[in-house]
C-alpha cells in the first residue's frame, strides 16, 4: 500500500493529492492512508499536508533502498517486484535462505547495514550502515543443480554491465569479483538449495562498496569503493539497473538456454583475460597465462610449460601478478 501511495506522489509532482481522493483510489479508509503516510515519514519520505488540499511529497530520500523507491518505473517482469527491505540484518543471504520455499522468483532482500555479511569461502564482509548495496536475489530457476554456477557469472556481467552504464569504468576478476581500479568494489555469494536432478532455489548475494572511505588495514590495499574511486552514484540507480540488467541475461541463460551474451559480456569487460595471474589451491601458487574463457564459463588457463588447461570457478582463487588484479 505504502509504495501505491509513493507511486502517486511521484506520478502527481508538486501537485497535492487529497485524503479522499487517495483513499478512493486506493479502496481503503482515510483513516489507513493516514497511517500509511505516518509511516512513510518515519521512513525518511518529507511529505507535507495542507488542510483541506491534501498531501504532496516535498523531497524523498534518494539514497533509501525501499520498494518504494527502487521499484518505481523499474523496467522488470518480476525481478525486484517484490523487495524486502531493513535497516539492519545479520545477513541477506541467510535471509533469504530462511524464506527463499515461501517467496516468490526474483524477490530481492536488501538492508541498509549487514552486522555478519559474508563472502566466498566463509570470508567476512564488511557492511557498514548506508555505505553500500547489501542485498540478495531469490531464484527459483527450472535448471539442473550443475547449471547454477554460471548464474555468479550471468551476474557478474550484469552489474559490470549496470555500472559501465553509469559511468564506472569497472571490469571483471572472474569469477565473482567487481573491479575499479585495480581494486575489488563488488563480490557475489551463489548459493543453492537442491535435490539430485531439480534446484529448489538460488539466492544470489551481492555485495558493493558504494560510500565506504575507510577500510580496515587487512583489506585497505585489496578494496576500495565507488565514492572513493571518484564515482558519485546513486545507490538506487545502482540497484534499478543492475536488476533490469540481471533479468535480460538471467532470462537468456534459464529460458533460451543461451550463455552467449552473458560470455561476451565477461569476456569484453575482463580484469584478467590476456595477463599473467597466480592460480591458489591449497596453498599453492602457480603463475599462468589467463588465455580465455570457455563455453561454459570457465577459465582457460597456459602454464609456463605451455600446457593449457580449464580452471573452474569453485577450484581456486586468483591474483595479479603485481596486485590484486
Amino acid at each position: 500500500m505504502r509504495n501505491k501511495i509513493i507511486n502517486i506522489f511521484f506520478k502527481q509532482g508538486n501537485e497535492f493529492v487529497s485524503g479522499e481522493e487517495l483513499s478512493k483510489q486506493l479502496g481503503v479508509s482515510r483513516a489507513a492512508i493516514w497511517k500509511h503516510i505516518k509511516a512513510l515519514r518515519e521512513e525518511g519520505y518529507n511529505i507535507e499536508s495542507v488542510n483541506k488540499k491534501g498531501y504532496r511529497l516535498l523531497e524523498k530520500p534518494d539514497d533509501l533502498l525501499t520498494l518504494q523507491n527502487i521499484g518505481y518505473d523499474l523496467d522488470t517482469e518480476f525481478i525486484g517486484k517484490n523487495i524486502i527491505h531493513f535497516d539492519t540484518i545479520d545477513s541477506t543471504n541467510d535471509y533469504a535462505k530462511h524464506i527463499a520455499v515461501d517467496e516468490k522468483d526474483g524477490t530481492i532482500i536488501i538492508s541498509e547495514e549487514q552486522t555478519k555479511g559474508k563472502g566466498r569461502l566463509g570470508r567476512q564482509w564488511h557492511s557498514k550502515e548506508s555505505e553500500g548495496i547489501w542485498m540478495s536475489i531469490i531464484l527459483k530457476p527450472e535448471i539442473t543443480p550443475y547449471k547454477a554456477p554460471f548464474i555468479t557469472l550471468v551476474a557478474g556481467a550484469s552489474i559490470v554491465k549496470a555500472l559501465n552504464k553509469l559511468g564506472v569504468n569497472a571490469s571483471i576478476k572472474w569469477p565473482n569479483d567487481i573491479i575499479v581500479n585495480d581494486k575489488k568494489i563488488c563480490g557475489i555469494l551463489t548459493e543453492l538449495s537442491a535435490e539430485i536432478e531439480r534446484v529448489n532455489y538460488v539466492v544470489l548475494g551481492i555485495g558493493i562498496n558504494v560510500k565506504t572511505m575507510e577500510f580496515d588495514s587487512e583489506i585497505c590495499d585489496v578494496a576500495t569503493s565507488l565514492y572513493k574511486e571518484g564515482y558519485e552514484v546513486s545507490r538506487v540507480d545502482i540497484v534499478k539497473n543492475i536488476l533490469t540488467e540481471f533479468e535480460v541475461l538471467y532470462l537468456d541463460y534459464v529460458v533460451n538456454k543461451s550463455k552467449k551474451k552473458t560470455l561476451d559480456i565477461c569476456r569484453v569487460y575482463s580484469a584478467i583475460i590476456g595477463k599473467k595471474i597466480y592460480i591458489i589451491s591449497d596453498g599453492e601458487r602457480e603463475l599462468v597465462k589467463c588465455l580465455d574463457l570457455n563455453e561454459e564459463g570457465n577459465l582457460i588457463i597456459e602454464t609456463e610449460q605451455g600446457l593449457v588447461k580449464e580452471i573452474m570457478s569453485g577450484e581456486v582463487s586468483i591474483r595479479g601478478e603485481k596486485g590484486y588484479v
